[in-house]
């Protein structure tokens, strides 16, 4: 038996033509659904890119214990499992977190794996010359970011410039090498037995860079603004035609992917595979593309457009094709599906299921899914309803991280992040093991800022209603504590997200923990003000950013000026105009305001 994972970064079901969409060119994504099983109620787990990687190897959630960062000593890895039961693996891919300090663990999983450098700024080729860099419409949002953050030794937006030189044509591409080098392993061992072939590609991740041929599938006349094919991640504040080339970028790296994904489908048909050799083509999660008012990922709501990810699989055992299932699965269920299917066994520590009874016959492997970002909102979905938990007070505290491998995305721990270290002790899947418990300094305003949401999907997939429905939100929170204490999760996760350990939810908690937050925003200082939509929040943001002894004359100097305008409600205007007197490094005032920008956003 053998079997192959073709996977893409930010990958859009609704852009896809077997999800509906009747405008981009996906001919080969529409001939691999006519060959395999489709699933429409696939959802992402831990996100985003590593954090996915994480539960992809080990089939489990890891966003209650930690942030991005590399696989732990005590994970269960799934190549590593069928390496150590004979089962040949190999990765070949060009997803450049894999070779950052936060993602250095998982491709030596592997029995071996080959990469193709130049993805979205890798630090790969050198020039100590400036690049002419492009003008587009976020060029000022880029370099205010490079500036920002310049001491971390950042520059992603220069270095793409970089690389790109060295990617004049398309056969000199990451991903075209990365399909080249894949289906070169299948050229030379598609007569052998027992291996596993995960061709993994960055796109359509940002930028949307793919070759011409690609880019003119999607003519946009009537656009005379800035061409560009990164957008930032923010709110949109860009015009409708600004949007509309954003997503004909993308669409043509989406029609790059499609070509590519041809001949794959291509070599399997040449070799007679079908017959022996199971398929899975996925994701990690979804983009934004001017949907609910933002561009990409990571600092919105997990909305449906990032959590609810298109999967397909052809099982060669029970051979079904062009079939749709609606069975509700996620990430965390791809690892125990292989290991079933080489007949290997599934360590106790994954919480994820085998998906064949559900290609079989669409028989329910759960009823709810758990989702989200470490320390932002915590989410989940039976299916009908999405429910979006946010954080009980405006600290979102308690939370830690929980680690043995202490690296953020790009770089380690810093020693004053260590400083405070505690042993924990050991989780239900640590092995034994007890991990650092290190209070994270690096808080996403997103459990507070957007509060708790709940959605009928069914009735609404594209989330544009919320709903008042305090039975189900109470329903769901229980579902979500029975989940989070399967996975494990830190008590002060429960504390944070205000559900109680033991015992059950009731409406009478839901309805006090509304009233009590509705207490806590009040700001010393400000007392009898009210506040617009998003202004408090914005104000949350500034006490997380100024030194606690200068608040007090921060917010009694904001007071007088309400006083004197005879300003009872606090605006988003007033909180901006205030805070421009703050003493903010220059470097970092344009940053500042972007980030306050975010922070007054409550969907």
């Amino acid at each position: 038996m053998k079997a192959i994972m073709v996977m893409y970064d930010s990958l859009n079901r609704a852009m896809l033509q077997p999800y509906g969409c009747d405008w981009t060119k996906t001919p080969n994504f529409q001939r691999l659904a006519e060959h395999v099983v489709t699933f429409d109620n696939c959802y992402a787990g831990s996100l985003p890119c590593m954090p996915a990687r994480r539960e992809l190897h080990t089939g489990r959630y890891n966003f209650l214990h930690r942030s991005w960062g590399p696989l732990e000593p005590f994970d269960d890895s799934i190549p590593e499992i069928l390496k150590n039961n004979d089962i040949y693996t190999h990765l070949v891919s060009d997803h450049t977190h894999y070779w950052e300090d936060g993602g250095a663990t998982y491709h030596p999983r592997y029995t071996t794996w080959e990469i193709n450098r130049g993805q979205e700024g890798d630090i790969w080729k050198g020039q100590v010359k400036n690049p002419e860099m492009p003008d587009t419409p976020f060029s000022g949002y880029f370099k205010m970011v490079e500036q920002a953050i310049k001491t971390h030794g950042s520059g992603i937006y220069r270095q793409d410039v970089v690389n790109r030189q060295y990617m004049d044509t398309e056969d000199k591409m990451p991903q075209a090498l990365t399909f080249k080098n894949g289906l070169e392993f299948i050229d030379k061992n598609h007569t052998e037995d027992n291996w596993f072939l995960q061709i993994e590609t960055f796109d359509p991740h940002e930028p949307f860079f793919a070759s011409r041929r690609f880019k003119d599938m999607y003519p946009d006349p009537d656009y005379t603004g800035k061409d560009f094919d990164w957008p930032p991640y923010a709110p949109v504040n860009e015009s409708g035609d600004i949007v509309r080339h954003g997503k004909k970028q993308y669409a043509a790296l989406l029609s790059m992917c499609d070509y590519y994904l041809g001949q794959a489908l291509d070599t399997m048909d040449k070799y007679d595979m079908w017959k022996d050799t199971m398929l899975i083509v996925c994701t990690d999660h979804g983009f934004l593309l001017g949907e609910h008012g933002w561009w990409a990922k990571s600092i919105m709501p997990a909305y449906n457009e990032i959590a609810n990810t298109p999967l397909f699989v052809w099982d060669p055992r029970i051979g079904i094709k062009g079939e749709r299932r609606s069975a509700l699965v996620q990430t965390i269920d791809l690892a125990p599906t292989l290991l079933d299917f080489f007949g290997a066994a599934v360590p106790q520590s994954m919480q994820g299921k085998p998906l064949k009874t559900v290609i079989e016959s669409d028989n329910p492997i759960r009823k709810t899914a758990l989702f989200g970002y470490f320390g932002c909102q915590v989410n989940i979905t039976d299916g009908e309803y999405v429910y979006m938990r946010g954080a009980v007070n405006p600290s979102n505290r308690p939370l830690n991280e929980y680690t043995l491998m202490p690296t953020h995305m790009k770089g380690m721990f810093p020693p004053k992040e260590l400083n405070d270290i505690r042993l924990a002790e050991p989780f239900t899947f640590t092995k034994g093991c007890r991990t650092m418990k290190i209070i994270n300094p690096v808080l996403s305003s997103n459990a507070i800022q957007f509060g708790t949401k709940l959605f009928n999907v069914k009735k609404d997939p594209g989330e544009l209603c919320e709903i008042d429905d305090p039975e189900t939100e109470v329903r769901l929170t229980n579902a979500m504590a029975a989940m989070m204490k399967e996975n494990d999760a830190p008590a002060e996760q429960f504390e944070r997200m205000g559900i109680p350990q033991d015992g059950k939810y009731t409406v009478e908690m839901l309805k006090k923990q509304q009233e009590d937050l509705k207490k806590s925003e009040v700001i010393d200082g400000l007392e009898g003000f009210s506040f617009e939509p998003g202004a408090f929040r914005q104000l949350q943001f500034v006490k997380r950013m100024i030194p606690v002894e200068s608040q007090k004359g921060f917010f009694s100097g904001m007071k007088a000026q309400l006083e004197t305008k005879e300003q009872m409600t606090v605006t988003k205007e007033f909180v901006k105009g205030f805070t421009e007197s703050l003493p903010v490094p220059d470097h970092f005032k344009q940053m500042f305001s972007v980030y306050l920008e975010n922070a007054g956003r409550t969907s």
